[in-house]
Formats: structure tokens, C-alpha cells, sequence
């Protein structure tokens, strides 16, 4: 009874997020509350709700300073040295060009933001593209290519919502796939190449305007870049090494080096009130965007694994799965998570059906922190550029002038293969089991 009730819950869910009925935020809250009243567990939704916020609160706060700190970096222009130098450096080459929108892509996606990276880049380099006659669908792909290998990141949308709903954190999920998005970020430079030579060789050698484009705030529309003291440049600089490789040592917690890293990073790039006001009122609401939905998160699995919904459904799963294919869920997951990003949205998938594969392939010995490093390597990271249930994906094509359906083809089996490159370097470094 108690596993009908859970599947009868994924599935209203699903289908009210899928069909936009209700928002997302609201289906999380209200569906699994009105569950558990119907399966007589009312006198303890109140603690059971309690339960999974104080779960998830370490990764909504870690998620909202990441989004504060390198929304302030992007804001100071730290990057736009990169970008101008990398775009000297391509010259009249359109092989060069090709790499360098995957290396650009790559640095500005750190923020975790895949709208704000599409923003930037396609203002960026669609003047170029199109000055030297390149296909825009070389910029969409590469573009959604480097951002989706990028968006593996724990403040990224994906990561933070499998360790969100299955209560992990980042040294569970993301540390041991380092190895794997590394090799996914050197595919992604090897098919940009691959992608880029293609290229030059339809157009051949053509000319660059003497100066390019750069960050603007729309396609054509160059930005000067921002007049910042060689010394306030360099300690943003030092201050983001510092912290990327204090995040892969794990030397605080990363709620907590987010927390301090944002308030040095706020107090030395805008000393007044009125400045560190105005930037946090500039990306207060993609901060609330996100973190309420972790936490809605939190009501919805706390619930879920309260009633014991979730051990339940498992449990029929695991009588219905043949041994011989049980063991292998961790690669099954990882090998469809891509394509899946074409069918299920980010929360659906990660809040609806991953807690199910988790809890299932906990009934043959397998940790649920391998079913979620196997999802991340291509549910709504490689495949979010290409899905049509992400906005984001619109304002790629929508900016670049292209059609999602060209686009899709033009990048599809590149994206799987990046897929494909982190999975079995995620076997061969034991991240993910065969």
C-alpha cells in the first residue's frame, strides 16, 4: 500500500511538472504533504518536513553564496582578459575561434548559471561568427557543449539537486568524478577541434575585424571592458584559485568557504553599503530561484523517506529487476542520463525518478552516491543545451538565430559522446561500478 502510494505521488508530481500545471516549487511542497495525509501519516508531516529541510540546508546555502561569488567575479569582468586574449589569439582561423568559444564557455560557466553563460558567450562571439561567415550552429554547439560538461559543478543545478535529494554532499557526488568531468572538459576540446577544423575547411582563411567583439549586452552590442586597478584584478584572481582548490581539497566545508569567500570577495570589490546592496538586489532573484527549490526539495524527500515511500518502492523494484541486471544500474543510469535530459526536466528526473533508482540499487549492495555521480554524467549536464524542458536552451538558440531541431542534430552525438568519454573514465577510476 505504502509503495502504490509513493508511485501514485512520483507520478502526480511528474505529471504536474510536466505538463505545467502548478510550478514546480509548489508540486514539491504540496503533493507529498497531501500524500502523506491520505496515507494516515498527518500527526507527523510537521517533523518529517523539518527532517528533510534541515537535510538540504547545507547545499542551499552553498549554492547561493557559489551563485553570489561568481556572479560578483563575472560582474568585475575577470574573465574579459580571457576572452579578449583568447580571441586575439584566434585570429582569422575558424578552427582556433571554435576552441576558444569552448575555452570561454568553460571559464564563464563556472557560475553554474546555463542562461547567463548562453547570455555572455553568444554576445560575445556571435559578432564574430558571423563576420567570418561561420555556421551559427558551430557556435550553439560548441557553446552547449562546454557549458554542459561545465554544469557538473556542486553549485551547478544537476549536482545540487541529486546531493540535495539524497542527502549527500559534494566529496560524496562530485570529488570522485573529478577525473571523469576532467577527461569530459579535454572531449570537449578535442571535438571544438574536430568541430573547428571541419569548418575551416568550408570556409577556408578569412578575416577577423581588428577588434573583436567582446562581453555585451546583447549579440553586436561590444561592452568596454570594465575599469578595474591591475591589483583589484589580480586579487579576484588569486582569491578564485584559492578557492577552486580549497573546494577540491575540501579544507572547510564548502557552505561555509562560499560563505567567507563571498564576503571577502564583496567587501574588497564594493566597500560601500549602497554597492554591495545593488549587487545583491541585481542577483538576489536567481539566488531565491534556486535555493527555494532546493529547499522545497528538502519537503519533498523528507516525506518521501519518512513514510518510507521511497524503501517501499524500491523494494518492488528489486523484486521485479533480475539480479543480473541490478548490478549494473550505475552504468545503465550513466548511459541514459543524457538522452533522458530529453524527456524528463532537471527536477522531474532528480526529485521524482533518481531517489527510486537510488533506493533500488541499495537492494543490491549498491551506495546511493554511485547512482547520483552516474545521473550527473549526462542528466541535464551534457544534455541540458540540447533539452527543450530548459529555458536556457531557447535563449542559446533563440540569441544564435538558429532552430532547436538543427541544433539538436548538429550537436547530439558529440554531447553523448562526452557522455560516453566521463562514463568510462568514471569505471576505470571507480567512481561508478560496471
Amino acid at each position: 500500500m505504502i509503495a502504490l502510494l509513493g508511485f501514485l505521488t512520483i507520478g502526480v508530481f511528474l505529471v504536474l511538472t510536466m505538463t505545467r500545471k502548478v510550478s514546480v516549487l509548489t508540486a514539491l511542497v504540496l503533493v507529498p504533504i497531501v500524500a502523506a495525509l491520505a496515507g494516515g501519516f498527518g500527526s507527523e508531516v510537521g517533523k518529517m518536513t523539518l527532517d528533510g529541510l534541515i537535510k538540504v540546508a547545507p547545499t542551499g546555502i552553498m549554492i547561493a553564496f557559489a551563485v553570489l561569488y561568481f556572479s560578483l567575479m563575472i560582474d568585475t569582468g575577470l574573465f574579459d582578459p580571457l576572452i579578449r586574449g583568447i580571441l586575439r589569439a584566434a585570429k582569422d582561423d575558424p578552427l582556433r575561434i571554435a576552441v576558444g568559444t569552448a575555452v570561454i564557455t568553460m571559464c564563464v560557466a563556472l557560475d553554474g548559471d546555463g542562461a547567463s553563460t548562453f547570455l555572455i558567450t553568444v554576445s560575445a562571439l556571435l559578432p564574430v561568427y558571423k563576420r567570418l561567415g561561420m555556421s551559427p550552429l558551430v557556435l550553439t554547439g560548441v557553446v552547449a557543449l562546454g557549458a554542459g560538461v561545465m554544469n557538473m559543478v556542486p553549485w551547478g543545478g544537476p549536482t545540487a539537486r541529486a546531493m540535495a535529494v539524497l542527502k549527500l554532499d559534494s566529496s560524496q557526488v562530485f570529488t570522485p568524478v573529478l577525473p571523469a568531468m576532467a577527461a569530459g572538459i579535454a572531449w570537449v576540446l578535442v571535438a571544438s577541434y574536430l568541430i573547428g577544423r571541419r569548418e575551416r575547411s568550408r570556409l577556408g582563411t578569412v578575416s577577423l575585424p581588428e577588434q573583436p567583439q567582446v562581453v555585451g549586452d546583447g549579440p553586436g552590442t561590444p561592452l568596454a571592458p570594465p575599469r578595474r586597478h591591475p591589483a583589484l584584478t589580480a586579487f579576484n584572481l588569486v582569491l578564485t584559485l584559492v578557492l577552486l582548490v580549497a573546494l577540491v581539497l575540501q579544507l572547510m566545508p564548502l557552505p561555509v568557504l562560499f560563505v567567507v569567500g563571498f564576503a571577502i570577495a564583496l567587501l574588497v570589490n564594493h566597500p560601500t553599503w549602497d554597492k554591495q546592496q545593488e549587487l545583491l538586489e541585481k542577483h538576489g532573484k536567481s539566488v531565491v530561484l534556486v535555493t527555494t527549490m532546493i529547499f522545497a526539495a528538502g519537503v519533498f524527500t523528507g516525506i518521501l523517506t519518512g513514510t518510507k515511500m521511497i524503501n517501499q518502492m524500491a523494494a518492488t523494484f528489486v523484486d521485479v529487476i533480475p539480479d543480473s541486471l541490478g548490478g549494473h544500474l550505475p552504468v545503465l543510469v550513466a548511459i541514459t542520463s543524457m538522452p533522458l535530459s530529453l524527456v524528463f526536466t532537471p527536477d522531474s528526473y532528480y526529485f521524482g525518478v533518481l531517489p527510486v533508482l537510488a533506493q533500488t540499487a541499495g537492494g543490491f549492495g549498491i551506495e546511493s552516491a554511485e547512482i547520483a555521480r552516474a545521473a550527473i554524467l549526462g542528466q541535464m549536464t551534457t544534455g541540458f543545451p540540447l533539452s527543450p524542458l530548459t529555458a536556457a536552451t531557447f535563449i542559446l538558440v533563440g540569441m544564435s538565430g538558429v532552430q532547436l531541431g538543427q541544433h539538436q542534430r548538429f550537436i547530439f552525438g558529440w554531447a553523448f559522446a562526452t557522455t560516453a568519454v566521463m562514463t568510462v573514465v568514471a569505471l576505470l577510476t571507480g567512481a561508478i561500478s560496471l
